[in-house]
Order: structure tokens, then C-alpha cells, then sequence
């Protein structure tokens, strides 16, 4: 029986990540509202979680992957304490790539992130913005796995940890894992609703 392992990810693991996390968002209600079009989907998601890892998150040193020897189940993508915001130059970078995923969605997508980054907590914290698990592999104990490393390092160094779950079922998941619901943000212009999640170190 191969363990599962939780690792640190490397740049040559971007595309393979970029590929695990559009199979696991492709049904998720922020992605389906966003990227509408369910034939162009995985491939612009695909191309907007490699540019995010690439120009923002791997540089924090909080992006793992979770493997079952050499194949990538999962990966999850963290930014450090006060290292979540993005700087202007990972913004240009990212742009050309926004622009041709989102398209006449993009005014929308922008609104949203603008929200979101309103109601981000001030308290420096560890911050998952993104986790998923291939869905050939859901149920096995991946995202666990990650949940796993991340918390206890948050644990270790007495910070806390915060998170959106785009999904209300999800919710319980994150619950086992010690978050609690803070409130509800409902996106603009007829969007889902998320659940801002807060976890305290143990």
C-alpha cells in the first residue's frame, strides 16, 4: 500500500497541478458562474490556477501537492501571513492570461475578487485560497493530507488560518479540521454565496 504524502511543490509541478485543480473546480459554483462556457472550462481554469501558482503563490513557499507515489491527487495553494494580497507586478503577469479566460465575464470576476478582498480578515493568518483533489482520487484521503501539513505548521507557530468555502456542503469538512463559519459573502451581480472560515491554532 503507497502512504499519501503531502510535499512541497516545485515549478515543475505547475502543470500538472494546474490540470488536478481544474478537473477538481470544474462544478464548483464560483467557476461554473464565472466561466460559464462548460466547453472552454477546464482549459481556462487550467490555465488560470498555473499563472496564480506561478506568478503569486509558489514565491510564499505555501503551495503542496499531495501525492500517492509519483502521481499528483491534490494540491492546495496557501499564501503565508500577510503575503496574500497580490503585488502589482504578479498582477500585470497574470493579466493577459485573465483577460483571455474570462473574457466579457471579466468586469464580474473582477468585482468579486475586489469583494472578497474586503472582507479578508486583518489578523495575520495563513490563508488557503485554493485546495482540490482530482476526482479520480476523492474520498482517499489527499486533501486530508494537506489540511494536515498546513495546520500543523499554523499549529507550531501559533497562527491562525482562514479560508472561503464556495461550497455549503464543504462546510462540515472544514468544521472537522477546527474552522468555524464567520459569516456568508454573496457575490455581486446575482452570484454564489461563500462561507468565510476561521481556525484558531490549537
Amino acid at each position: 500500500m503507497v502512504t499519501i504524502v503531502a510535499r512541497a511543490a516545485a515549478k515543475a509541478d505547475i502543470r500538472t497541478l494546474s490540470h488536478v485543480l481544474a478537473r477538481a473546480f470544474y462544478d464548483d459554483p464560483v467557476t461554473t458562474w464565472m466561466l460559464p462556457d462548460t466547453k472552454s472550462r477546464t482549459k481556462n481554469l487550467s490555465r488560470l490556477f498555473a499563472t496564480m501558482t506561478r506568478h503569486h503563490h509558489l514565491g510564499g513557499g505555501g503551495v503542496e501537492v499531495a501525492c500517492d507515489g509519483p502521481v499528483i491527487g491534490a494540491a492546495a495553494l496557501w499564501d503565508p501571513p500577510n503575503r496574500w494580497q497580490q503585488t502589482v507586478r504578479a498582477q500585470l503577469a497574470m493579466t493577459p492570461t485573465l483577460v483571455r479566460a474570462f473574457g466579457f465575464r471579466l468586469l464580474s470576476a473582477h468585482e468579486a475578487m475586489e469583494l472578497l478582498k474586503r472582507c479578508h480578515p486583518e489578523e495575520p493568518h495563513w490563508y488557503l485560497a485554493v485546495i482540490g483533489s482530482d476526482t479520480g482520487v476523492r474520498g482517499r484521503g489527499f486533501g486530508q493530507a494537506l489540511m494536515r501539513s498546513r495546520l500543523n505548521r499554523c499549529d507550531a507557530e501559533r497562527c491562525p488560518a482562514y479560508l472561503e468555502s464556495s461550497k455549503a456542503e464543504n462546510v462540515p469538512y472544514y468544521e472537522r479540521f477546527g474552522f468555524i463559519v464567520t459569516g456568508e459573502i454573496v457575490l455581486p451581480g446575482g452570484g454564489p454565496t461563500l462561507w468565510p472560515m476561521w481556525r484558531a491554532p490549537r
